[in-house]
């Protein structure tokens, strides 16, 4: 009988800027999971001659996160069996989380794709391993991987802190007229708004709840892209944006219900 894993999405409830390093900015979020929402990923036998991914996608394999963590999996432990597993299983996706949304549905596939594979094969990865081959795909990934209801997550992503946390019932708007481009957001915000960085207040909240959070600020403090994406995005405006939060880079907006 094949076993179903749900790949389950996730909002910020905060996102700040606090530094760069390289091209990439360094953060300080806290995420949490959204359970009531996830993809379904199966393994299916396959008489293939490479690892083949089924499920409604946009891009080609290679740019699939799904095949991103299988490369970066083969990088830390090079195993025959891995590939000779992935040559006999097709990974099955059936993707309910809307795709560039700010809700992770990419780096959740990738991290549970890990997982399956260390459970089929008993390769006895733990979360820290998972974790940092995870951070090479994205870096929402170790999240994931670490499966925390709540947690602040630091550093370019791959810093995962479980926070015990008050967590509101939420409602999630995805505008189906807007997709949004992270790395467009990011190359915005970094032209734009990178000198309005606030890492003093990203500390200050970092320690609040969740429900306590939503309730004391407003949504444009909360998220550093916020203004970005309506920079790169004006077509947001055309919605009504009162008392609704943005998640990551966009496009799904959330209030407490």
């Amino acid at each position: 009988m094949k076993k179903v894993y749900r790949s389950y999405a996730k909002v910020n409830i905060f996102l700040k800027i606090v530094g760069t390093r390289d091209n990439y900015h360094e953060l300080l979020s806290r995420f949490i999971l959204i359970e009531e929402l996830y993809d379904t990923m199966w393994f299916e036998p396959n008489h293939g001659i490479s690892f083949d991914i089924v499920g409604d996608f946009e891009c080609d394999k290679k740019s699939n996160t799904i095949y991103k963590a299988y490369e970066a999996l083969l990088d830390y432990t090079p195993q025959k069996k891995i590939v000779e597993f992935c040559k006999k299983h097709k990974m099955m996706v059936y993707k309910n989380i809307p795709k560039q949304a700010g809700l992770g549905g990419g780096s959740s596939n990738a991290a549970t794709f890990l997982k399956m594979v260390n459970d089929a094969l008993a390769l006895g990865l733990t979360t820290q391993d998972m974790s940092k081959i995870g951070a090479k795909v994205g870096a929402d990934v170790p999240f994931f991987v670490h499966g925390y209801k709540s947690a602040n997550v630091s550093g370019i992503g791959e810093i995962v802190e479980e926070f015990k946390d008050d967590i509101p019932q939420i409602k999630l708007f995805t505008p189906e007229d807007i997709k949004c481009d992270t790395k467009e957001v990011y190359k915005t915000f970094r032209k734009f708004f990178i000198d309005a960085i606030e890492p003093e207040f990203a500390k200050e909240i970092s320690h609040k709840t969740s429900k306590e959070i939503l309730f004391t600020y407003p949504p444009l403090k909360l998220n550093d892209l916020f203004y970005a994406v309506l920079k790169k995005y004006p077509e947001f405006y055309e919605h009504k944006l009162d008392g609704w939060f943005l998640s990551g880079s966009g496009s799904t907006l959330f209030k407490v219900k």
